[in-house]
């Protein structure tokens, strides 16, 4: 008898659950950006927002929970009710950078289920006009000969510019010396000042800069040419084979979310980062629009921590 009971409350729960997915969603969901308002990352995750808003007929709630790279945020999500009212716009640093320089009380691919890559974006090597380089080429060379080391600024330990840039030594035998900054702007604005030499930026903060020439462009840190800025080489063809620090996002799920509901959130997502307004508006950013399936979401989380593991290992990188 007891397991008869036991045999009809696992059944009623399993049917709660189902009916539960089916109806989804039937309340407000929440999506956490893990930056703070603000910059690339932002626009895009409340861009987000709004078209799954407007298609499912309920409101995203945008989130904001910067702090530690992005860990902060992406922990939220990791120990939240896995019933696809919680989502995370995961990120380079938060499930590829710092999973590889630090323990985290998370990992990046067990503890999440994942939805979809939806973008990238290529960082942009700028120099200060007074540095007399125009090609990568020139720039190493300049490095070589000249008596006082160069400088490059970053948003801090751990961030997409500053692993660029030791990628950028080790691969290319330069010396630059990082200069950590609290963000991605006082950063720049140093380097268009002068203070500093040169920035691997994120192609929407620079490419205005570059345009005007306040800032000179030297390549885009993918390893296929941005179509905002086609003239402008990677510099994986400018000689440093294989270069290629893209920043990318994506959506994730707390680990336990099921089979079902993660296939309807990623059938969603799809249809807004397929959109053509979402792909106009994004790649008016500087955006390249993805979308791709869970499996290959976490595949490309696992091969990117192993990426920055290895960088890390060899140049001895430290946590703050």
């Amino acid at each position: 008898m007891v397991a008869g009971r036991v045999a009809a409350l696992t059944a009623l729960v399993l049917c709660s659950c189902v009916y539960a997915q089916a109806d989804w969603p039937m309340k407000p969901l929440r999506l956490v950006i893990p930056v703070a308002p603000g910059g690339g990352t932002d626009f895009l995750g409340r861009m987000l927002a709004q078209k799954m808003g407007e298609n499912l007929g309920q409101t995203v709630l945008v989130d904001n929970r910067s702090g530690a790279g992005g860990s902060i945020g992406s922990l939220t999500v990791a120990r939240a009710a896995p019933d696809g009212y919680t989502l995370l716009l995961g990120y380079t640093a938060s499930h590829g950078i710092n999973p590889a320089l630090s323990k985290l009380p998370y990992d990046p691919a067990t503890d999440f289920s994942q939805v979809s890559l939806i973008a990238s974006a290529p960082n942009v090597l700028v120099v200060h006009p007074s540095i007399p380089a125009k090609s990568v080429q020139e720039l190493v060379a300049h490095a070589k000969t000249r008596k006082e080391p160069m400088r490059y600024a970053s948003a801090g330990i751990g961030s997409a510019p500053h692993m660029s840039g030791e990628m950028f030594n080790s691969m290319s035998g330069t010396r630059f010396v990082h200069v950590p900054y609290k963000g991605n702007g006082p950063a720049l604005n140093d380097v268009l000042g002068g203070h500093v030499d040169l920035i691997f930026a994120a192609l929407p903060a620079a490419i205005q800069h570059g345009k005007t020439g306040r800032l000179r462009m030297l390549a885009v840190t993918g390893l296929v040419r941005a179509p905002q800025v086609p003239d402008l080489p990677t510099v994986h063809e400018s000689g440093l084979k294989g270069f290629n620090t893209d920043q990318w996002y994506g959506v994730l799920l707390p680990a336990k979310a099921g089979p079902a509901l993660v296939a309807r959130l990623h059938k969603e997502v799809l249809a807004v980062v397929k959109s053509q307004d979402f792909v106009d508006r994004a790649q008016g950013q500087g955006f390249d629009v993805i979308g791709s399936s869970p499996e290959q979401f976490r595949a490309h989380i696992v091969a990117e921590v192993a990426k920055w593991k290895r960088l890390v290992a060899e140049v001895g990188i430290k946590a703050e």
